[in-house]
């Protein structure tokens, strides 16, 4: 997959690098690629976003504290590599954000995604995401729901 590759090769460490996303891999131990190097099964990266209150629904938003910025976690890529799609390991990447996410120190109300695809969105869709009102694209998570689906 061009697109996995590009980024873990000429992105990812950038961001690391500047602290803007923590990136995780997951390898397959077993399976060495061309240049005798562990296979890639897919990565994830998370960092930390901000989000306008407005964004989210009444119902979201009627219980917290008006607050006009609300933390957030946001998954900024996911992506599993072509031969092991279809195969769990997008969900099973899923959930180590979310746990992540969960686990994490710094306060987030929500996990934020930006599906590029319906295919994303339907992906994301199965796990509980909620599209924000105006941003069909954009979608998001409540953490209350996250500790609930890991609980």
């Amino acid at each position: 997959m061009a697109i996995l590759d590009r980024y873990l090769q000429q992105q990812a460490s950038q961001d690391l690098r500047n602290y803007v996303a923590a990136v995780f891999v997951a390898v397959n131990n077993s399976v060495l690629n061309s240049s005798g190097q562990k296979q890639i099964i897919g990565f994830y990266s998370v960092s930390s976003t901000s989000v306008d209150a407005r964004d989210f629904p009444l119902e979201i938003t009627k219980k917290l504290p008006k607050y006009p910025i609300l933390p957030a976690t946001l998954i900024g890529r996911l992506a599993i590599a072509t031969q092991y799609q279809k195969k769990g390991w997008g969900r099973l990447l899923l959930y180590a954000a979310l746990q992540l996410a969960l686990a994490n120190e710094v306060a987030s109300m929500a996990v934020i995604v930006d599906a590029k695809d319906e295919r994303a969105v339907f992906f994301y869709g199965q796990y509980g995401f909620l599209a924000f009102p105006d941003q069909p694209y954009r979608l998001y998570l409540p953490m209350k729901t996250i500790a609930r689906m890991l609980s």
